[in-house]
């Protein structure tokens, strides 16, 4: 058993802050991986789920930041385990916007979540550190932590947690670099000879594509090209009934 926690603030002011990723990365490996419906359980709500063999409980305190500890170390207390099965994700000031880094244990750097982990739980946890990028000055931090995601942000957000998702679980089962793969293969993929972005598609997308390769029925592209679905019939009206 593990549980996974997301660090955030609860209510809908809160709901798109960068201080909020934490659980925007909780809810989208629920919402991934077929998680049973959220519950209040822990001061805090609640989903259980499988990540391969590995069964998680994904966690997100709703006592606020700086109470979050409390929670946590309720569940924990629960099912009797230690840190060394509490994996955490939260936003990191120290990271450039959309990078990963997954750490085991460290101080609280002045966030205040993981102040209060580290006053109930103790720091020896993992932690998965999102990066939402400095404002440049000190006294800008409030402001920038809980300030909204900006419209500029939302591809590479959207592809972290697409990442986080994906690699999920590679880090339920240990698997710290595949993980980072994972996350890297969505928010840096690696490039073709031609400069350009090679993003891994997933089924969906990969259906899509195969579509839009299809030669097209009135004539343009390669019209003389079979089809997967087509009888040779078809074929040959398609070919000469023009």
């Amino acid at each position: 058993m593990q549980i996974f926690v997301g660090l955030g603030n609860p209510g809908p002011k809160h709901a798109g802050q960068r201080h909020n990723i934490g659980f925007m990365a909780v809810e989208r490996i629920a919402a991934d991986h077929g998680f049973q419906p959220w519950r209040k359980r822990f001061e805090g709500e609640t989903s259980e789920g499988r990540l391969g063999a590995e069964k998680v409980l994904l966690l997100k305190p709703m006592t606020f930041m700086n109470l979050s500890g409390r929670s946590v170390a309720a569940a924990l207390r629960f099912y009797k385990l230690g840190t060394g099965a509490l994996t955490v994700f939260h936003d990191e000031l120290d990271l450039a916007p959309g990078k990963v880094r997954v750490k085991q244990g460290g101080g609280h750097a002045g966030h205040n979540g993981l102040r209060s982990l580290s006053q109930h739980v103790g720091a020896d946890f993992r932690r998965v550190r999102i990066g939402i990028g400095h404002p440049g000055d000190k006294a800008r931090v409030t402001g920038h932590v809980l300030g909204d995601f900006a419209k500029s942000d939302r591809d590479w957000l959207e592809a972290v947690l697409q990442g986080i998702s994906e690699g999920a679980v590679a880090l339920a089962e240990g698997q710290t670099d595949r993980f980072l793969n994972a996350v890297a293969l969505r928010t840096a993929p690696p490039r073709s000879s031609g400069g350009k972005a090679v993003k891994p598609a997933g089924k969906a997308e990969g259906r899509d594509a195969l579509r839009a390769s299809d030669p097209a029925p009135d004539g343009s592209g390669n019209n003389d090209a079979p089809r997967a679905d087509e009888s040779p019939l078809a074929r040959l009206l398609r070919r000469f009934g023009k």
